[in-house]
């Protein structure tokens, strides 16, 4: 398939989208603003659609994604927006099974900038070969981050931040902390 066409589904899943859409709604978010009840770190993983997994609305969810669900500074300052300035409560760090950067990081596959997130990842597993668990274990490593790069801050300190292993074949969800 060559790129203009591509993008032409693109821009057909759109229209589609467009009129299925609830209008309302995007009018009241576009007015009234943002008022997501959680902020989801996930991974980039096109399987993984924290908008469908959780059955959300458009504006119910402020989703963060980047492949492995690793955290760096960009991620940390979203997290830090969406706590302090639009009052979400509640951070789910959300992994998944069959992740290609955790695997990824259990067999030392990866080079140029993909390094970044598979190092991230392999120092928050360490031994663990077991993919679940690694996977279980990246998870908990980017909760314990967030908890502790705000610790003390007085607008987010007292934001709940969770962690949560989605299952790509069967859909389940369970919070692994």
């Amino acid at each position: 398939m060559e790129t203009d066409e591509r993008i032409e589904r693109l821009l057909a899943g759109n229209r589609r989208y467009r009129e299925s859409s609830d209008a309302a709604l995007r009018e009241r978010t576009a007015v009234h603003g943002q008022h997501p009840r959680a902020i989801v770190i996930a991974c980039s993983d096109a399987r993984v659609i924290p908008e469908e997994i959780f059955d959300a609305v458009l504006g119910e969810l402020f989703v963060i994604r980047v492949a492995g669900n690793v955290l760096d500074n960009h991620q940390l300052g979203s997290i830090e927006y969406a706590a302090a300035h639009l009052g979400c409560p509640l951070v789910v760090v959300l992994g998944h099974t069959r992740c290609g950067a955790v695997g990824a990081a259990l067999h030392g596959e990866s080079d140029g900038f993909i390094r970044y997130i598979t190092d991230e990842i392999a120092a928050a597993i360490g031994e663990e070969r077991d993919p679940l668990r690694a996977c279980e274990k990246n998870v908990l490593h980017a909760v314990g981050r967030i908890r502790h790069e705000f610790a003390g801050h007085p607008e987010i300190e007292n934001v709940s931040v969770r962690g949560a292993v989605y299952d790509v074949l069967d859909g389940s969800v369970r919070f692994v902390d």
